[in-house]
């Protein structure tokens, strides 16, 4: 198939490449360095010989801190070129993690205004660079390839999956990996849906709870899936399936605060391991389904035979 242009494809499908791809995904992994005792002459023949306009300086494979063009332009002026980097490069960094989500770094370039952004992995090693231009030639090259393999996930989505039962609602909502901004919606959605329907109180509370975990779920921990609500005349049904990666222990996962949240993930207010176990808490039936490396699915039920007040003696509130 030839290479669609960067300008024929749709801006929502450009907006869901973004969200897809990571850091790691986009940055340049062949790093030109520096040490500290390395002189700025030595940094600016690098940057010539290699066309950069940026070394980072590391020791010990730690980053230390970054020469840019701007700093061996004013070490030509003042006279000091011939001194090591380390008592003129900046020090204090700005970086990203190489699982962070390629908006991120986007978002990095437009707020602050600099050439490039050195990428640390989980130990804080420095494991690569991201600059624009890396940005965009990736953009270029895995367009094509991601927008047939969202594509093919549609179609199987719409032709394979099994018919409502008869009377039923049904919706779906798709969510992406590390949306933040639009995390919630879902939930949102399916809360006004069930109270429009005349829905009791608090079955919506009750399904409320359990579609906002299981969408954050998603958000945080997968690589993008769906949450499926199903409505019949007796109870409510919520799935939320993703393509991975999967857990390893379901057992340990259900278990209050247990999270694998990365720390950048937690620092935003989300990743404190009481998703699983509130939809659990909350849900009359309650499954799991998870293959690492291929994605989990968890389906919840609530029935409005019986009465509210049996769940809760079953399964009170937690705090």
């Amino acid at each position: 198939m030839d290479q669609a242009p960067l300008s024929d494809i749709p801006s929502p499908r450009l907006l869901e490449l973004i969200y897809t791809l990571k850091v790691r995904d986009v940055m340049t992994r062949e790093l030109i360095t520096a040490t500290p005792d390395e002189s700025l002459r030595s940094i600016q023949h690098k940057m010539k010989e290699n066309r950069i306009t940026g070394v980072p300086v590391v020791q010990k494979n730690r980053l230390v801190g970054i020469v840019s063009i701007d700093d061996i332009i004013t070490a030509l002026d003042k006279g000091y070129i011939d001194e090591p980097a380390g008592s003129y490069m900046t020090r204090n960094v700005v970086v990203l993690e190489e699982d962070m989500p390629l908006r991120f770094a986007i978002s990095y370039l437009d707020k602050y205004h600099y050439g490039r952004f050195p990428v640390l992995d989980k130990k804080g090693s420095l494991v690569g660079i991201v600059t624009s231009r890396d940005i965009i030639t990736s953009l270029l090259l895995q367009a094509n390839r991601a927008l047939e393999q969202m594509e093919a996930t549609l179609y199987k989505r719409s032709y394979e999956g099994q018919p409502p039962e008869a009377g039923s609602y049904t919706r779906e909502f798709y969510i992406r990996q590390y949306d933040f901004e639009h995390a919630g919606t879902a939930s949102t959605q399916i809360k006004r849906i069930l109270t429009e329907r005349g829905f009791p109180p608090k079955v919506v509370r009750r399904a409320s709870i359990a579609a906002y975990e299981l969408e954050m779920n998603i958000v945080v921990h997968s690589v993008g899936g769906v949450l499926r609500l199903v409505l019949t005349p007796q109870r409510v049904e919520i799935t939320a399936e993703d393509s991975g990666p999967g857990i390893e222990d379901i057992a340990l996962a259900l278990q209050e605060g247990y999270s694998t949240a990365a720390d950048w993930i937690r620092s935003l207010g989300f990743g404190a391991g009481m998703g699983l176990p509130n939809t659990k808490r909350v849900a009359d039936e309650f499954s799991i389904h998870s293959t690492p490396g291929k994605g989990t699915t968890v389906k919840i039920a609530i029935s409005f035979q019986g009465g509210e007040d049996a769940h809760y003696k079953k399964n009170p509130p937690s705090g």
